[in-house]
């Protein structure tokens, strides 16, 4: 995603379903949300390890086009230019055009698996992106979660104006050759085409490419010839596209495979395996398990991503980074087997990798600065867990990082323990989702973790999912809000707690009409009782955590 620097530079950063989701005031550092990030290394590939870079390489990826990543975007900070109120003026124009490809189709309509795949072949032949694509070298990754970990935190400098034209040039020329035959490519595949646009027009060493959506019909595997192919962890999401079963889900995303190309899976399902393998043994190639990294590998070190899960993914993104760097002749950068410690630059890279909106702490920095001992007295924990597994994970975590807090000491030297808690639920998910899918898997395992959440709240998001622009988190009247989804979410939560019996629902959830409410009550709660320390977990949708970020970073 775009992030304006000094002098109106941008830096891209794989975000992906960085969704992230960080809205920042309209400073030097303001972010632009785009779905494709573009990234470029400034170490040696190694040094950053899982954002799989090169020494000397040129690197950049395009992780899942999704339309979170662009929501609320602040053209605002276009104001770092000499002209800031035509640039500004500029990117809304920008943002508005693309608004205008965000398709109102319900996701689960069977006309959108594969919905015109063909059309991509127009649309490449238009921007004269055959041959381009065809000599790009590419680390294709696929899977339900894990696949930000290959791709984090690598920035490339690209100027306002550079950003602009690659824009309109895709636009103009798409404009002028589409008709109702060829229709206008949807905001994904639009996004995706620009990002082969720019990575070509850069001439970028290597581009590491997250699928949007499944694999096989994504518009990323226009890719014929990858470098390497990776599939990370499976499990069941967009089920109404990909599937009902583990193995239609892996047979969806086992579409990026290539003949001739090497392929590693973290270790999956024996369902969603048998369905990989029959994939691979019907290209004729081999399909390699990349193992979890241990943690002595590390030597002492922390992955900067947290959570027991991402010793899975980073072992994905040392085969595939090792895969990459075999092929370029560095050999000699590579690990020697899979269980000796990794070489430095691996660990640095492992080791500082961040991604906003998973498994991240958020202190509110306004109720807290009110506190004269500066305890945390309201703590924000997100993670945009959004499937039955991620929401397992999400629950470990939640329990894993509380428990440790409780111990820490506080900045007058007394331990925390001293002081009560109360852990809060802050939830919404998207509509296509099932809560009966994702809830029961983190209330039980919070409580097997010694969790229970005191109270939950159900808020409608912020941002409108079909807008971009400025006007994109404008809140909805109060005459002109739907609750139905949120009373039906606390319905579901009543009954996971107390089965039939509903009488208590008042005492243990809410339903606020927006956000901000929810957050002036978690602040007049943290302000009323400040011997106890407020836990919010966010988490059920990646636009959720993006619009509390945006709220609490004001």
């Amino acid at each position: 995603m775009p992030q304006f620097g000094a002098r109106g530079a941008h830096h891209y950063s794989a975000a992906a379903t960085n969704p992230l989701l960080l809205h920042s005031p309209p400073t030097t550092a303001t972010r632009l949300r785009l779905g494709c990030s573009l990234m470029r290394s400034r170490l040696p590939l190694a040094a950053h390890l899982g954002r799989l870079l090169c020494s000397s390489s040129t690197v950049f990826a395009a992780p899942a086009p999704a339309r979170h990543l662009i929501h609320r975007a602040m053209a605002s900070n276009a104001a770092t230019k000499t002209d800031g109120v035509a640039a500004a003026t500029e990117y809304e124009e920008v943002l508005g055009r693309l608004s205008s490809l965000i398709t109102q189709k319900v996701r689960a309509q069977s006309g959108n698996r594969g919905n015109q795949w063909e059309l991509l072949a127009h649309y490449l032949k238009i921007l004269e992106l055959e041959e381009p694509i065809a000599r790009m070298k590419v680390i294709h990754v696929a899977g339900t979660k894990g696949k930000l970990l290959l791709s984090v935190d690598i920035r490339v400098d690209i100027s306002e104006e550079k950003f602009l034209k690659y824009f309109w040039w895709c636009w103009n020329k798409l404009k002028e050759k589409t008709d109702d035959d060829v229709p206008m490519p949807a905001y994904f595949r639009f996004l995706a085409l620009l990002a082969f646009k720019i990575f070509s027009a850069e001439k970028v060493d290597v581009a590491v490419l997250e699928v949007g959506l499944g694999g096989r019909f994504d518009a990323t595997n226009v890719v014929e010839a990858p470098v390497v192919c990776g599939i990370s962890s499976l499990g069941y999401d967009h089920m109404e596209i990909l599937g009902n079963t583990l193995g239609e889900i892996a047979g969806e995303k086992a579409g990026i495979f290539k003949k001739g190309v090497p392929a590693y899976t973290a270790p999956q399902p024996e369902e969603a395996m048998i369905s990989l393998k029959e994939r691979a043994s019907e290209l004729g190639i081999s399909l390699q398990i990349a193992h979890p990294l241990e943690p002595h590998q590390l030597k002492n070190q922390q992955l900067g991503l947290q959570g027991e899960h991402q010793y899975m993914n980073a072992g994905l993104a040392v085969a595939l980074a090792s895969t990459w760097l075999e092929k370029q002749g560095h050999k000699d950068l590579i690990p020697a087997n899979c269980t000796d410690p990794l070489p430095d630059h691996f660990i640095s890279g492992l080791s500082s990798a961040s991604l906003q909106g998973r498994a991240q702490v958020v202190p509110d920095s306004q109720v807290n600065s009110e506190e004269k001992d500066q305890n945390n007295s309201l703590v924000f924990y997100l993670d945009g867990a959004h499937s039955p597994e991620s929401m397992e994970m999400c629950a470990k975590w939640f329990s894993s990082v509380t428990k440790e807090e409780r111990t820490l000491p506080s900045s007058i030297g007394q331990s925390q323990t001293c002081g009560s808690s109360k852990k809060i639920l802050l939830f919404n998910c998207m509509s296509v989702r099932d809560p009966l899918r994702l809830l029961p898997h983190l209330v039980n395992i919070s409580m097997q973790n010694g969790v229970h959440f005191d109270m939950a709240l159900f808020v409608p998001n912020q941002s409108q999912h079909n807008k971009l622009g400025s006007s994109a988190s404008a809140p909805a009247a109060p005459e002109q809000i739907d609750l139905s989804w949120q009373l039906s979410l606390q319905e579901v939560w009543e009954k996971l707690l107390h089965g039939s019996d509903s009488t208590n629902s008042s005492k243990n959830s809410q339903v606020f009409e927006s956000l901000p409410l929810a957050i002036e009550w978690l602040r007049k709660n943290a302000r009323e009782n400040k011997s106890t320390s407020f836990q919010v977990l966010v988490t059920g949708s990646l636009h959720l955590v993006g619009d509390v970020l945006r709220l609490i970073k004001k």
